[in-house]
């Protein structure tokens, strides 16, 4: 129940998350202390064999659908070192489109910002990708961290690469930085959560009007927003071993954005304590199932037939 309430999470974040479901779990399961404590201290192994034969293969596909900015790129520097920042506030960003199977006319794409040092990601959607809409995005997001937002970390897309963007970091004193053209490692973070928090939930079909920007707007600022950061545990990398011809890849303690940003000495308290209340009176079956519900709503307005109309007309 709550795997899949959660949104399917991997064995060691569903391992993690579990405490702090747990008083809401009691309220819908009876069980006996026994169950609970077996419950608390099963294994990541055992949490994938117990669900193995109801886990499901999802496809993961990227588009593509932004240029590479050639307009003041080298006013801004590349950042080719990895990132090793101890506080919040140093960001990537990204833009993930929803134009279906046909990047002809204006649609929709979600403004994906994600911190490095805690992990809180917030996400706005905006109707095509235009210097003034991508910057009041990113001022709403700025306005609603819990932290001050000190760096961004952008790919070369034009819609990043801008004046505009430019002269509003340099007015905020943003350092604004980007990856090298064509490397999508060098912003793993960001691509991450494109996934985690756009894609795997929005799916990719065409969205293209207002409506449906609103929509998405309304389940990114809430429901969204808290159940990605309060309620759900990430992993950092902390390096990677070289085990003969073997990677492997060693991660910190699972933690949610909220207590890594918690945990932070020169903290917000007042913003952090309210964001601390939210989650002890906030239910997260409640808020799986409202997500679901702004889900189904979203997805009625998917532009299908007018993708279906272009490719006939194409093919004709």
């Amino acid at each position: 129940m709550v795997w899949e309430a959660a949104g399917y999470p991997w064995s060691v974040r569903l391992k993690a998350l579990l405490p702090l479901w747990m008083p809401w779990l009691r309220k819908r399961v009876p069980m006996t202390k026994a169950i609970e404590r077996q419950l608390l201290s099963i294994s990541p192994r055992q949490i994938d064999r117990r669900l193995k034969s109801r886990k499901t293969q999802l496809r993961h596909r990227i588009y593509g659908r932004t240029k590479p900015g050639t307009l003041l790129k080298h006013h801004v520097p590349i950042k080719t070192d990895h990132w090793d920042v101890t506080t919040p506030g140093f960001t990537e960003i990204d833009l993930v489109s929803h134009s279906g199977n046909c990047a002809d006319g204006e649609f929709a794409y979600s403004l994906n910002v994600t911190d490095i040092h805690t992990t809180w990601t917030e996400t706005r959607a905006v109707l095509g990708k235009g210097q003034t809409g991508i910057v009041a995005a990113l001022e709403q997001m700025r306005q609603e961290l819990a932290f001050r937002l000190k760096g961004i970390d952008s790919d070369n897309g034009s819609e990043f690469l801008n004046d505009h963007l430019l002269r509003y970091c340099r007015h905020r004193r943003i350092q604004f930085t980007r990856g090298r053209p064509y490397k999508k490692d060098d912003n793993a973070h960001i691509e991450q959560k494109n996934w985690t928090h756009v894609r795997r939930l929005i799916g990719w079909d065409r969205y293209d009007t207002p409506a449906a920007v609103a929509l998405m707007n309304d389940l990114y600022r809430n429901e969204l927003r808290l159940m990605m950061n309060l309620f759900q545990p990430s992993v950092k990398l902390l390096r990677k071993v070289r085990i003969g011809s073997r990677l492997k890849r060693v991660y910190d303690a699972p933690k949610t954005p909220l207590d890594r940003l918690r945990a932070y000495p020169k903290r917000e308290k007042a913003k952090v304590n309210a964001l601390l209340r939210i989650r002890q009176t906030t239910d997260p079956f409640l808020l799986a199932k409202t997500i679901e519900k702004k889900l189904d709503r979203i997805s009625t307005l998917a532009s299908r037939h007018g993708q279906a109309d272009r490719v006939t007309s194409q093919t004709a």
